[in-house]
């Protein structure tokens, strides 16, 4: 679970006072989801099995808000660059940070959402030994997509963006990164626990992946919490500079937004039109 963080000067979408107040609302889900995932957790440390598929069904509910959040997010980007996918040839961070880790959040969330179900109808119904694997699998898989796109994420680089912008950025990323790797690590000791064992529907999570799934949303809470410090600050736009998009990308989509055509893509259609047409000169 990771909310993407950019400083892109691009990220134009919609009316003014609409995009912030998309922006605060999707930093304060993104302080809500946490929230909703600590207390998930927290009930399953009790020994009724009421509390333990209300919190549950309260983890689900979670997840689902992260899976609005990232949603927003890819988005956004898109939106940002006119959904023009082209220009990821001018800027590949666009490729490789602002697309890609928006879907890594998105599959990991699924999956984890798809592994908690899983355990939630083993609770209601009855304990299956190949559902429970299932979910076991799933629970592994999903904080994997979240530490990939956690690693992308932190690994932005910024030349022109504010220093602090830039010291905001690293305070949110690192969070939840942190949380990321304590979900893995708790999928790979729950699936440790579980191998091979005997045990009843109350005893299919492990207490070591109730914990750290608890100590990751902790830090996911307080990844939210910075990051609405952050969206805070660049709102306000009281000196803070944001980043334009490297290469030409940021000029080839404001060009787009004018109607006009880059000059770079229309030279790239040139040397193409002059490639094929020979060649079906010499066509009989």
């Amino acid at each position: 679970m990771v909310k993407l963080t950019t400083a892109r000067e691009s990220r134009t979408y919609g009316h003014l006072a609409a995009r912030d107040r998309l922006e605060y609302i999707n930093a304060g889900l993104y302080v809500l989801a946490p929230v909703l995932l600590v207390g998930g957790f927290t009930a399953q440390l009790s020994a009724a099995p009421a509390f333990a598929k209300s919190g549950l069904a309260l983890a689900l509910i979670g997840l689902a808000l992260v899976l609005v959040v990232n949603a927003h997010d890819l988005v956004a980007h898109l939106a940002g660059v006119d959904f023009c996918l082209s220009l990821v040839e001018f800027d590949v961070q666009l490729a490789l940070v602002e697309f890609s880790v928006p879907l890594a959040h998105i599959v990991g969330t699924i999956l984890n959402f798809i592994g908690i179900l899983f355990f939630l109808i083993q609770m209601e119904k009855r304990y299956s030994p190949r559902l429970e694997s299932h979910a076991v699998n799933t629970l592994i898989s999903g904080p994997i997509f979240w530490v990939i796109g956690s690693i992308h994420n932190i690994c932005q680089v910024y030349e022109t963006a504010n220093g602090h912008v830039q010291i905001l950025q690293k305070c949110v990323q690192v969070p939840l990164l942190m949380g990321s790797l304590l979900f893995l690590v708790a999928g790979i000791l729950n699936n440790h626990d579980t191998f091979g064992s005997i045990h009843t529907t109350s005893k299919i999570m492990g207490k070591s992946w109730v914990w750290l799934c608890l100590s990751g949303s902790c830090l996911f809470f307080v990844g939210g919490l910075l990051n609405v410090v952050k969206v805070s600050k660049m709102q306000r736009r009281d000196g803070v500079r944001l980043e334009k998009l490297r290469g030409s990308a940021h000029e080839s989509s404001a060009r787009r937004r004018e109607g006009q055509l880059p000059l770079i893509l229309e030279s790239s259609r040139r040397k193409k039109a002059e490639e094929v047409t020979p060649h079906y000169k010499a066509m009989p």
